[in-house]
C-alpha cells in the first residue's frame, strides 16, 4: 500500500502540462518572422547591456579579481553562451511565451517547474532589489554634486560600515554604520505603486530608455579611454600592476579571484534570454538564433571589458567597492568633466528606474502565471476591477523587494540572484536534454549544436560558478529551497490545476508591457 501512495507522490510531483495544453494557455495569434539575424543581435544588446555593469562590476574587481575583471567577463560569457543555445532550441520547439517556469512544467514536470518559480523570484525579485540598491547609489553621488547630502545613515545597509570610494565614511574618526538603506527602499515601493495603478512601456520608450543606457557607456568609454591613452604606461604601472593580483585565499584575488568574479559580474548578462524567446519569430531560425546570441554575447563581453578597463586603470580597484562604481570612476575624471559626470549619473538613473521596473514587473507576471496554475493562492492571481493588474501580487513583490535592498548588502543579494539564475539555467540545460529523448522527432526550428555536450557544458559550468559563491550564501540558497518544497507539498501539490484537471485558459486582460526583462 505504501509504495502505491509512494508511486502515487511520484506520478504526481512529475506530471506534465501537455504541449496542446500550453498552447490553448499562451496563443492569441501567428507570430511572424520578421526579424533577421541582425535584429536578434541588436535585440540582445540592449536587453543584456544595464544594471550589470552599473552597479556589480565593481565589487568584482576590487574584492575578487582585481583589473582581471576583464578576464571574469568572457568567463561568464561563455557559461551564457552554453545556456543561451539551450533556450534557444526549446524557444523553437515549445510554442509558448518564453518562461523558463512553462518550459519545466512541460518537459521536467510541475515539481520541477515549482522549482523553477522558487528560482525565478531570486532571479527577478532579489535582482530588482540588487538594482536598486545600485540606483540609489548613483542618487546619492548625484544630489551630492548639487550639494544635497542624504543622512549616510540611511544610505546603506543595516549594520554595514557606509562606504565613500571603497573605504568606510568616518565622522568624528569613527566609522558610518548604516541602518536603512532609505532610497533603494523608496524606489521598489513607488515603482509598486506605479505598477498597480498599470504602467504601460512603449516600444520607443524602451527603444529611448536602451539607447540613453548605450550611450552613457559609450560616453564613458570614449572620454575614459581618452584620458587613459594619454597616460597610459604611467596607469598600467600604477593600477595595473600586477594584472592578476596575488591569491590571498577564498576566493580574493588569483585565477580562484577571476572564477568567483565570474559568478558575480554573470549578473551583468541577466537578460541575454530575450533572444531566445524570439525563436518564433525568426526569418531562419537554425541560422539567425546562433548568430543572435553568441554575437550579442560577444559584443557586450567586448563593450564589458573595455568599460572595466577604463574603470581598473583611472581608480585602483579597491576603491570600487560601492553600488555605483561608474560614477566613482567619472568622478575621478577631473573638474573639467563635471557636466559629463553628472550627465552619465543621469543617464544610469534613468536606466536603473527603468530596469527596477521590469524585473519587478516580470516578477508579478511568474506569480500571476503560477497562481492561475493552483501552485499559489489564487490571490496572487486576482485582478483589480479598475486598473487590470494583479494589485496583492504586486503590492507583495514590492514590499518583498523593498525590505531586501533597505536592509541587505548589494553584494550578498547579487550573490543570491546569480545562485537561483545559474540553478535557473541549469535546469534549462537539462530540459534540453530530456526533450530530446522523450520527444526525439519534435519539430524543432533550432537544434542545439554539439549536442549532448553543449547542454552538458552548460549544466556544469552553471554548477561550478555556483560553488565559487560563499559559504553563507550557499546555505541561504539551501535553505530556500527546502522552504519552497515544503510549500510545494503543503500547498502546491494539494491546489494544483493539474492535478485536478483543471486548467485556467482564459485569463483576464491586463494589458500589455512590451519590451522583454532587461537587466
Amino acid at each position: 500500500m505504501m509504495a502505491i501512495e509512494q508511486q502515487s507522490v511520484m506520478q504526481r510531483m512529475f506530471a506534465r502540462k501537455t504541449i496542446a495544453q500550453v498552447q490553448r494557455e499562451s496563443a492569441n495569434s501567428e507570430l511572424k518572422r520578421s526579424l533577421g539575424k541582425w535584429n536578434l543581435l541588436l535585440l540582445g544588446v540592449g536587453c543584456i547591456i544595464g544594471a550589470g555593469i552599473f552597479v556589480r562590476t565593481g565589487s568584482a574587481a576590487a574584492l575578487h579579481a582585481g583589473p582581471a575583471v576583464l578576464l571574469s567577463f568572457v568567463v561568464a560569457g561563455i557559461v551564457c553562451a552554453f545556456a543561451g543555445l539551450c533556450y534557444a532550441e526549446l524557444s523553437s520547439t515549445l510554442p509558448v511565451s518564453g518562461s523558463a517556469y512553462t518550459y519545466s512544467y512541460t518537459t521536467l514536470g510541475e515539481f520541477v517547474a515549482w522549482i523553477m518559480g522558487a528560482l525565478l523570484l531570486l532571479e527577478y525579485g532579489l535582482a530588482a532589489s540588487v538594482v536598486a540598491v545600485g540606483w540609489g547609489g548613483y542618487v546619492v553621488s548625484l544630489l551630492a554634486d548639487f550639494g544635497l547630502v542624504i543622512p549616510p545613515q540611511f544610505t546603506g545597509p543595516t549594520g554595514h560600515a557606509v562606504m565613500r570610494d571603497g573605504v568606510p565614511l568616518l565622522v568624528d574618526g569613527a566609522a558610518v554604520t548604516a541602518i536603512f538603506n532609505l532610497p533603494a527602499f523608496l524606489i521598489c515601493m513607488a515603482l509598486a505603486l506605479l505598477l498597480m495603478v498599470g504602467v504601460s512601456e512603449s516600444a520607443k520608450v524602451n527603444n529611448v530608455i536602451v539607447a540613453i543606457k548605450v550611450s552613457v557607456l559609450v560616453a564613458f568609454i570614449l572620454v575614459g579611454g581618452y584620458l587613459v591613452l594619454t597616460n597610459l604606461p604611467e596607469l598600467v604601472a600604477k593600477n595595473w600592476t600586477p594584472f592578476i593580483p596575488e591569491n590571498t585565499g577564498e576566493g580574493a584575488f588569483g585565477i580562484d579571484g577571476i572564477m568567483r568574479a565570474a559568478s558575480i559580474v554573470f549578473f551583468a548578462y541577466i537578460g541575454f534570454e530575450a533572444v531566445s524567446t524570439a525563436g518564433q519569430e525568426a526569418k531562419d531560425p537554425k541560422r539567425d538564433m546562433p548568430f543572435g546570441i553568441i554575437g550579442s554575447l560577444i559584443v557586450c563581453t567586448v563593450i564589458y571589458m573595455l568599460v572595466a578597463a577604463i574603470m581598473t586603470l583611472l581608480v585602483p580597484y579597491a576603491t570600487l567597492n560601492v553600488p555605483d562604481p561608474v560614477a566613482v570612476v567619472v568622478d575621478s575624471f577631473g573638474p573639467q568633466w563635471a557636466w559629463l559626470a553628472k550627465t552619465i549619473k543621469v543617464g544610469a538613473i534613468i536606466g536603473l528606474t527603468s530596469v527596477v521596473l521590469v524585473l519587478m514587473y516580470a516578477q508579478t507576471r511568474i506569480f500571476y502565471t503560477m497562481a492561475r496554475d493552483g501552485l499559489l493562492p489564487k490571490i496572487f492571481s486576482k485582478v483589480h476591477p479598475k486598473f487590470h493588474t494583479p494589485y496583492i501580487n504586486t503590492l507583495l513583490v514590492g514590499t518583498i523587494t523593498a525590505v531586501a535592498a533597505g536592509f541587505f548588502d548589494i553584494n550578498v543579494l547579487g550573490d543570491m540572484t546569480s545562485v537561483g539564475t545559474l540553478a535557473a539555467f541549469a535546469i534549462v540545460c537539462l530540459s534540453v536534454m530530456y526533450l530530446r529523448r522523450a520527444a526525439p522527432d519534435l519539430p524543432r526550428g533550432f537544434s542545439v549544436p554539439f549536442y549532448p555536450l553543449t547542454p552538458i557544458l552548460g549544466i556544469l559550468s552553471c554548477l561550478y560558478l555556483i560553488r565559487t559563491v560563499p559559504y553563507n550564501v550557499l546555505m541561504f540558497f539551501v535553505y530556500f529551497l527546502i522552504g519552497a518544497i515544503v510549500l510545494y507539498f503543503v500547498y502546491g501539490m494539494r491546489n494544483s490545476n493539474l492535478q485536478h484537471d483543471q486548467l485556467a485558459d482564459d485569463a483576464p486582460d491586463m494589458g500589455e508591457f512590451p519590451g522583454p526583462v532587461v537587466d
